[in-house]
């Protein structure tokens, strides 16, 4: 039978954590019977006025419905970060798709630990053969990796879970920055036919973050300021933005806020 007692409470628990945590803020949209929950949060809080400095970011969400029952089968999503977050992966190791699929977590972090630029969780609802009809819940590690494809650079995230089965799958994040408007990297991806077959992605939890060297250079993968005007020292912005596709043509999107202190 479906847990759905055991994600109601988790969402409560996700909601409540995030109203105790000051630089996170949670947004839920819901679109007729579908409902979404999204989080994000920008450590450290002070940043140089001018300038950047190297900042992690995470962001979660999760998918439900107000009736409890199964959520459309999600196809694909978009990640929209703020605009003055900047990405750089100069110098950064590229890691191999075969190294990481099929792997479980342990050998694609022994695989691919050099290309690591975040990690988290996640939750699918998935239904066995032969018991069609009753969806179980289960989940695991998150681990994200710089990669390629036709000599674009991507993130690989790769999926493991060793619970009903061990199993393992790779979304492909394709890598996409822009100079204009409120968002300027931005993470989109196809889920693979593998994965939606094998179950239903309903809740993401990840943190973007690597500092590394590299010809004797420190780097940050995410790096950001705070654009507080002239004598102000707090600044608020709309930190990201997730957009989601499901089966069946149901689109929905949420944003979340964050705030940073100027220093200097």
């Amino acid at each position: 039978m479906r847990p759905s007692m055991s994600r109601a409470v988790a969402l409560l628990a996700l909601l409540a954590a995030l109203a105790l945590t000051a630089t996170a803020v949670a947004s839920v949209v819901q679109k007729d019977n579908l409902r979404i929950a999204l989080d994000g949060k920008l450590t450290p809080k002070k940043l140089p006025r001018k300038g950047v400095a190297p900042v992690a970011v995470s962001v979660g969400w999760d998918i439900s419905t107000a009736d409890e029952s199964a959520p459309p089968k999600l196809k694909s999503l978009k990640v929209e970060i703020n605009r003055h977050g900047r990405l750089d992966y100069t110098g950064l190791p590229t890691c191999p798709y075969p190294k990481i699929q099929p792997a479980s977590t342990k050998r694609a972090l022994s695989n691919c630990r050099r290309s690591l630029v975040g990690r988290g969780s996640f939750t699918a609802e998935i239904a066995l053969k032969g018991q069609e009809g009753e969806s179980y819940e289960t989940g695991g590690t998150l681990l994200l990796f710089k990669g390629e494809v036709k000599k674009e650079a991507v993130l690989y995230g790769q999926i493991y879970s060793p619970r009903p089965f061990a199993t393992s799958f790779v979304i492909v994040f394709k890598l996409t920055e822009k100079r204009k408007g409120t968002y300027g990297t931005i993470l989109s991806a196809t889920l693979p036919k593998t994965l939606r077959g094998w179950g239903n992605l309903t809740a993401i939890e990840m943190k973007l973050k690597r500092l590394y060297s590299y010809k004797g250079a420190r780097h940050s993968f995410l790096s950001a300021g705070c654009p507080a005007p002239k004598g102000f020292k707090l600044a608020s912005f709309k930190l990201a933005r997730a957009s989601f596709a499901f089966n069946g043509g149901t689109k929905l999107s949420s944003t979340v806020n964050g705030d940073c202190r100027a220093r200097g």
